[in-house]
């Protein structure tokens, strides 16, 4: 007869080893600790039981008495640390706990090297997770002064404390506070690592610090080590045979390295290497968290200047590529088989590549061209429009809008695929944001040329702005009054009647009022727009000329 296996640790053992750990006797606590740390090792639902057995408060009262053996506080660090490695939950529960302050104070005030290495390392685990407590690092300038400290040391230390500052550098102060202790030149060091473990962390840490601050660029652009400059170190890192992952972050750091100004657009590392590093990276034999940064770097390196925009546009047919990650759910993808059983990825493709188009079309009508007719894309477009994930919604919206400045497409592909009917659906009860940029380019499409101005009337379109135009915020407010006046250019008197009687006289005025100068000169033009005939001006002044001589 064979016997049923046992699993290492069931419920009384566990509870045997968790009474140990209460024992006066220094050798039983440690045999119990060692045994707890192997029981988790490589099980979440191990940790799971384990911490809500509430061991996870002796451990850390074991940890903080410096008057134990080195060796239990070692062994109650190293175990919290596979804590640290299960779920979110796992981690979030050590957090509440106040595990991390305690990690941290051991790691300033402790002279044993070993006890110091491993709470390192468990403080490193719990700042891989998106919970982790990043302000405790930025409470403290001596905090990062030590831990860049600790990084001249073992390549183990290199990694936690880029990953820890990487993961605590979420905002300007925080930027401006590590600047200032000297962290990019530490960084710059590290840049020198012949270990990938160690050169990732360092890069992504890099890229939160250099992110819209053009001050801490400013010195990320000179700051030098051996002679060689950051820029230079990220040039060489973006080789073809240095891994694709490490040329994608040394390119994310150059691309936020121009947009904050410190990198001219003309410079070769952007022009020769930054923008064509990226291009390769989009490609479909690239795996698709690659493609999806790649083309979201790619927007954001080129959305406010033609130039890149243009190089981009023509770079190793980057516009197909961008479209065959719209319509990824009908490719295969070389590197990974179920892309299209992962709708994260399938959506995280489709937003990333909208993005990109938004940007490429921004200012140059050919590339609008160019991109409306690739095959397939404006239906991808207008049926993401609809789209039941948010961001991909969004992102569609956006490529329309850029796609809407050109004046020879509104008159043929926009009506072709009537844009205006999902954008119309999409104006009602949306997020503000989606909404800013949807009335936006409706502004676009009820321009007196657009052949799809009558059928946006028809909808219900005069209703629609006239309420914008109550709305709190100014952009929308914007919006509302701007398309009012595109829509009364040249407008028959119905309509126009319509747009004043929906409005109200009382609106206006407060338009006329309002504290965004914007708003006031778009309502003066929606003025001049309704009374740019004698006829009209009669008509009008008929019906509302009591209200408007008041």
């Amino acid at each position: 007869m064979v016997s049923m296996a046992q699993p290492f640790m069931d419920v009384e053992s566990c509870r045997s080893y968790i009474d140990e750990l209460y024992s006066p006797d220094p050798q039983k606590c440690l045999d119990a600790i060692i045994c707890l740390k192997n029981s988790v090792i490589g099980s979440n639902r191990q940790k799971g039981s384990v911490i809500a057995q509430g061991v996870v408060t002796k451990l850390m009262q074991l940890l903080q008495e410096p008057g134990l053996p080195s060796e239990i506080r070692i062994q109650s660090a190293v175990t919290l640390g596979s804590l640290a490695k299960g779920t979110e939950n796992h981690v979030k529960q050590l957090i509440d706990f106040g595990v991390t302050p305690l990690l941290f104070n051991c790691i300033l005030s402790s002279s044993d090297p070993k006890l110091k290495d491993v709470c390192l390392r468990c403080a490193c685990s719990i700042f891989s997770h998106p919970n982790a407590p990043f302000e405790l690092v930025n409470s403290d300038k001596h905090i990062i002064a030590h831990l860049l400290a600790l990084a001249m040391g073992t390549v183990s230390n290199q990694i936690c404390v880029t990953t820890i500052l990487g993961a605590s550098c979420k905002y300007y102060e925080h930027q401006i506070l590590m600047c200032e202790q000297g962290t990019i030149y530490t960084l710059a060091a590290l840049l020198c690592s012949q270990h990938y473990s160690v050169i990732m962390p360092t890069l992504n840490c890099l890229a939160n610090l250099a992110y819209e601050n053009s001050r801490v660029c400013a010195i990320i652009a000179t700051a030098s080590f051996g002679g060689k400059s950051i820029p230079d170190f990220l040039v060489g890192l973006m080789a073809r045979d240095r891994p694709s992952d490490m040329q994608l972050s040394s390119a994310k750091c150059l691309t936020y390295i121009h947009r904050a100004g410190a990198i001219a657009a003309e410079d070769p590392k952007i022009l020769y290497k930054t923008l064509p590093c990226l291009v390769v990276l989009c490609k479909k034999d690239r795996p698709c968290e690659e493609r999806i940064v790649a083309a979201e770097t790619i927007a954001y390196l080129t959305e406010v200047n033609t130039d890149l925009q243009r190089l981009a546009s023509i770079s190793n047919q980057l516009i197909p590529t961008l479209a065959s990650m719209v319509q990824s759910q009908a490719e295969t993808n070389n590197n990974n088989n179920n892309v299209h059983q992962d709708p994260r990825l399938i959506n995280g493709m489709k937003q990333a590549a909208f993005r990109a188009f938004a940007s490429l079309g921004a200012n140059d009508e050919d590339i609008r061209k160019r991109i409306i007719e690739t095959e397939r894309l404006m239906d991808e477009v207008v049926v993401s429009l609809d789209d039941s994930d948010d961001k991909v919604r969004m992102s569609a919206v956006r490529c329309l809008h850029s796609l809407s400045r050109s004046v020879q497409q509104l008159r043929t592909t926009f009506l072709d695929h009537s844009v205006w009917k999902p954008l119309m659906g999409l104006l009602h009860g949306a997020a503000d944001e989606v909404l800013s940029v949807a009335s936006s380019t409706l502004c676009n499409l009820l321009l007196e040329f657009s052949p799809a101005k009558e059928p946006i009337l028809e909808s219900g379109a005069v209703e629609l702005l006239c309420h914008l135009t109550h709305r709190p915020d100014p952009a929308l407010r914007l919006n509302g009054i701007w398309a009012l006046m595109n829509m009364a250019f040249q407008a028959e008197q119905k309509i126009k009647t319509q747009i004043l009687h929906t409005l109200g006289t009382e609106q206006i005025f407060r338009l006329l009022s309002d504290p965004e100068v914007n708003v006031l000169m778009k309502t003066l033009g929606l003025l001049r727009n309704l009374l740019s005939t004698k006829p009209h001006i009669d008509h009008i002044m008929s019906l509302h000329g009591i209200q408007i001589m008041q």
